[in-house]
């Protein structure tokens, strides 16, 4: 069984009534496996949160069409039901959009329609997206923000009269059901955002609410899985290179099908904090800083300078490193925060990163490599980009290793430290997991 819940648009409430779902889902003793449509590191891990399994991300345009339908039969096949949360609206985004990859994976759609300040006119947004695509399956409709029982009334009255779809739910407007957010979203599941209290009445609304046992018999599979696919393993050759992955409250974005990777291919991953861990792990031979919030810890980070130093002097011996976003903001020379404060941080890269009241950069990128460099010499990459920070000019002597589709160079490289804004997913490029790995591999021997 599989569905995705996907919406008429951003900020209807798709993630909090995901969460409903998987919990509710779970708590009836079913083994529910999460996925994200799109690029978003956030709403995996309120997944994870509430399933208790790892949350994996479907991206047409960043993976390719075989990577998503092999990740997807593979994550699945030992779960009773699979859920995947939409991202914007149900067809935003061309084909990345949730429309494009539920019919991709040939499931049905749930479909989240906000109620707010609305009565029968409700029926014309449903019609218009049931009809819209023909080839696409909506097996159903939620109303979100129904203000009452009369409210309820009328919406369920006019679509019953002008649309096909079925009305399998709603939920009743509750501020008790609201996530926190900051400037990159809804907070981590790591940060339990959440209390028990208010997982236990959104599960209960959703229990009360919402038709689940119908949700599970529309959401029955129409082919069958095909088989998954293992991932690549790359040929090992002498000892097992260990990469040290920061890992704590700054350092929080990574996509786990890159470290599941990573780790097929023959890597040892060992987890550090670049907020408390005052050295380096012991016998690594490379290090993956990821992206998250180092400006919301930059007086920690700043603060410990041991390890700072132990990073610095790592680079400048010509270890690997990879970094991205947040983690290539840690290898500057420090951050600017919103209140003008300085942090000073590795000083990898002669350069300070600025945080700014505006988001910088946002979409999909796609990166040609055009220097060799320690994801490999040739080829393209592809990622996201999602920053409200800016760093000042690089100096020329700084090679740049990638060029985007815009005409930007990007992707910096000292010795072997590679560091950029770009979020790459390996999944359809794991050519450049195998050449970091041997990378790690060849100066861990030296």
């Amino acid at each position: 069984m599989a569905f995705m819940l996907a919406a008429t648009g951003s900020g209807t409430g798709k993630t909090t009534l995901t969460l409903g779902l998987l919990a509710a889902l779970h708590r009836q003793g079913l083994t529910v496996q999460p996925f994200k449509c799109g690029p978003d590191f956030i709403d995996p891990t309120l997944h994870q949160m509430v399933s208790g399994r790892v949350s994996r991300n479907l991206d047409l345009r960043m993976c390719g069409a075989p990577y998503v339908r092999n990740c997807f039969d593979r994550h699945r096949s030992n779960a009773d039901i699979a859920v995947i949360e939409g991202v914007m609206g149900l067809f935003d985004g061309g084909i990345a959009s949730p429309a494009a990859l539920a019919k991709a994976l040939r499931i049905p759609v749930l479909l989240l329609v906000d109620a707010k300040g609305c009565a029968e006119s409700i029926a014309a947004v449903v019609k218009g997206f049931e009809t819209l695509d023909p080839e696409l399956a909506l097996m159903g409709v939620i109303f979100n923000r129904v203000a009452s029982p009369r409210h309820l009334e009328l919406l369920r009255s006019a679509v019953q009269s002008h649309c096909r779809t079925p009305i399998l739910g709603s939920l009743p407007r509750n501020q008790d059901f609201c996530i926190p957010d900051r400037h990159l979203g809804l907070l981590m599941g790591s940060e339990n955002p959440l209390t028990e209290a208010q997982l236990d009445t959104l599960t209960a609304a959703v229990g009360e609410h919402i038709d689940l046992a119908t949700i599970m018999r529309l959401a029955t599979m129409p082919y069958p899985a095909a088989r998954p696919v293992t991932p690549p393993k790359r040929q090992e050759h002498g000892e097992r290179p260990r990469i040290g992955i920061a890992r704590d409250q700054a350092f929080c974005f990574y996509y786990q099908d890159n470290l599941d990777l990573l780790e097929s291919m023959g890597a040892e991953l060992i987890q550090f904090s670049p907020m408390f861990d005052t050295k380096l792990p012991a016998n690594i031979h490379g290090l993956y800083l990821g992206g998250g919030y180092p400006e919301l810890h930059g007086e920690s980070l700043s603060a410990n300078t041991s390890l700072l130093a132990e990073i610095k002097a790592w680079a400048e011996a010509g270890q690997p490193i990879y970094a991205e976003c947040g983690g290539f903001i840690y290898l500057c020379k420090g951050i600017v925060g919103l209140d003008g404060t300085f942090w000073p941080l590795a000083g990898v890269f002669p350069c300070r990163a600025t945080m700014g009241k505006r988001l910088s950069r946002l979409g999909y990128r796609e990166a040609l490599i055009n220097e060799p460099c320690l994801l490999g010499d040739a080829g393209q990459l592809f990622g996201h980009e999602f920053h409200y920070s800016e760093i000042d000019p690089m100096p020329a002597s700084v090679k740049r290793v990638y060029q985007l589709q815009d005409g930007r160079e990007e992707g910096y490289q000292i010795k072997n430290t590679l560091g950029g804004y770009l979020h790459l997913h390996f999944g359809r490029t794991p050519s450049a997991a195998s050449h970091f790995i041997d990378l790690c591999q060849v100066r861990g021997s030296s």
